[in-house]
């Protein structure tokens, strides 16, 4: 028997979570972990052009953060073993692009019942509510986020015109307690999000003033 020395690669996905009782309802792995990953924080602060100065230096909240990236979907692999993955051979990449697909969609059923509620002169409908997803990039980074962005681009078919091969482009915003609230679940894990960050910044290298050419500030 053989042993690999190389560690295992861990999967980057999402997870989608019922908002009220915190219930995994499914979880999308990747099948290939992105090459490259773009975020950017946009700082939620007080002071602006117009602002008294007392606030120039003052936060009204976290940054707002967003995440972009594309991903493969590739049905080779699959392919080379066709007794084994029948779905794949049968309807290719479809049911993982449906899957992701849906994070844009309401359900038909969230549908049928706001028509329903609509035919029945129902005055104030309610906006149907989705499920919290979480953004999971290793145990370390785990994020409530929100989908803003979406796009796939088929690349290869079969003969049945089914997607063998395709990149799929994500846009997410990073949910805070801003939005969620310190005591919602998806609030409770950004606390540790942002937490752990704070962590890793302490184990940071401090700068010197030697390095800068300064000997000091004042």
């Amino acid at each position: 028997m053989s042993l690999s020395s190389s560690p295992r690669t861990l999967k980057a996905g999402l997870v989608l979570i019922h908002p009220e009782s915190a219930q995994v309802q499914r979880i999308i792995s990747l099948q290939y972990n992105p090459e490259k990953l773009t975020r950017s924080l946009q700082v939620n602060a007080a002071g602006g052009e117009a602002a008294d100065r007392s606030e120039a230096m003052r936060f009204k909240g976290p940054a707002v953060e967003t995440i972009k990236l594309e991903a493969d979907i590739d049905a080779a692999d699959q392919l080379e073993f066709p007794d084994q993955h029948r779905t794949t051979v049968e309807h290719g990449i479809a049911p993982q692009l449906a899957v992701l697909e849906s994070l844009a969609h309401p359900t038909v059923a969230q549908l049928r019942a706001v028509d329903q509620q609509a035919s029945s002169g129902t005055l104030e409908i309610a906006p149907m509510e989705a499920p919290l997803m979480l953004f999971v990039w290793s145990k370390s980074r785990i994020v409530p986020v929100r989908l803003t962005e979406f796009s796939i681009t088929e690349e290869a078919f079969d003969p049945s015109l089914n997607p063998i091969l395709a990149k799929v482009s994500i846009g997410l915003r990073v949910l805070s307690v801003d939005d969620l609230g310190f005591a919602h679940k998806g609030g409770n894990l950004f606390m540790g999000y942002l937490q752990s960050k704070e962590q890793l910044a302490g184990k940071a290298l401090a700068g010197s003033f030697s390095s800068m050419g300064i000997g000091g500030i004042g």
